[in-house]
């Protein structure tokens, strides 16, 4: 186990968790909302650190990143707990519990194992990276100092004080938007929508590259109007945030049938009123993943599954047609 950095003592030896927005308070022998962080007489610790339940080399398009190196492939990794409680979590055998198998590594052997792949980078994410947050944090920092970069495939829904010390070390992340419904955020998933929108807000101010995923789930969080005015929000940050607009799929405790894929077509159609790259993901059609330039229309990037081919884009990311300049990091 290993001391927690975030959390306040109270009364009676309970401990309130600062990490994330839930605030849990922690009675000895307790853990949080996430599972992965226990009151241990008096001192808050984290059970998951080091602790790998999943590590591969992923396409970093399969984060989905498509704007950040694309057509390379990464070490990806991920460790146990969450701090939703998603009833259509496609990796809920990690979020919810932890499993029997897992590698317990320290920084530096991870930081040997990316080297023994030839990794540029470490992408955290299977399970939320915020519960696994002091092995992260180490992680990146040695990480830097190696020229190894730090992606971040999370939830987004972390306190404000640990937000700030991580992103100092990280250079990509995916935010997971999960509607914009706030009731479907709590009822649903356990959380308040508010602080995603914080942290979306801060990664983009300090120059994170930040890319964005909502899952729409069937007569959950597939309003149209409420969407559109997903899309207007992210557009007043800017324009070029990428949007992945991502098919549902029954998973865990969800059965109903996955999204119509003319409903995802429309969204998109309405996604793109207010955004200049909008993805489909889990559809079949394949140029749905390319990147067109949105001045002139030009193909710029082609995506085959999770294969990609440089069309209409030189080495300094500049569409060859037009000239202008594409918010993509090759």
């Amino acid at each position: 186990m290993k001391p927690a950095i975030y959390f306040d003592e109270l009364e009676n030896s309970v401990l309130e968790c600062l990490l994330c927005p839930h605030h849990c308070r922690i009675k000895p022998g307790d853990a949080g909302v996430c599972g992965a962080r226990i009151n241990k007489n008096g001192m808050l610790y984290s059970l998951n650190y080091g602790e790998l339940t999943s590590i591969g080399m992923d396409p970093v398009e399969k984060k989905p990143l498509y704007h950040y190196r694309p057509g390379k492939s990464v070490l990806s990794v991920g460790s146990w707990g969450c701090n939703m409680k998603c009833p259509h979590c496609q990796n809920s055998s990690i979020a919810t519990k932890r499993p029997r198998h897992i590698q317990l590594v320290k920084p530096t052997q991870l930081l040997r194992i990316i080297d023994s792949e030839d990794s540029w980078g470490v992408a955290f994410t299977y399970n939320e990276p915020t519960v696994f947050f002091e092995f992260i944090l180490d992680t990146a920092r040695v990480a830097a100092k190696s020229g190894i970069e730090t992606l971040l495939i999370t939830n987004g829904y972390i306190e404000s004080d640990p937000l700030e010390l991580l992103i100092q070390s990280v250079s990509a992340m995916n935010i997971d938007l999960k509607g914009w419904n706030d009731d479907y955020y709590l009822k649903e998933l356990g959380a308040k929508k508010e602080y995603v929108l914080r942290t979306i807000e801060r990664a983009v101010e300090v120059g994170v590259h930040v890319e964005i995923t909502t899952l729409i789930v069937t007569d959950k969080n597939d309003s149209m109007e409420e969407l559109e005015e997903e899309f207007k929000w992210l557009s007043s940050l800017s324009k070029d945030i990428p949007l992945h607009l991502t098919r549902y799929y029954p998973a865990y405790k969800v059965e109903m049938p996955p999204t119509d894929v003319k409903l995802m077509k429309e969204a998109r159609k309405i996604a793109k009123k207010y955004l200049n790259y909008v993805y489909l993901g889990n559809i079949p059609e394949a140029e749905e993943g390319n990147t067109y330039c949105p001045e002139c229309g030009a193909l710029l990037i082609r995506r085959k599954g999770y294969s990609i081919e440089l069309e209409k884009l030189d080495e300094k990311g500049r569409c060859t047609e037009c000239g202008k300049e594409i918010p993509v990091i090759l």
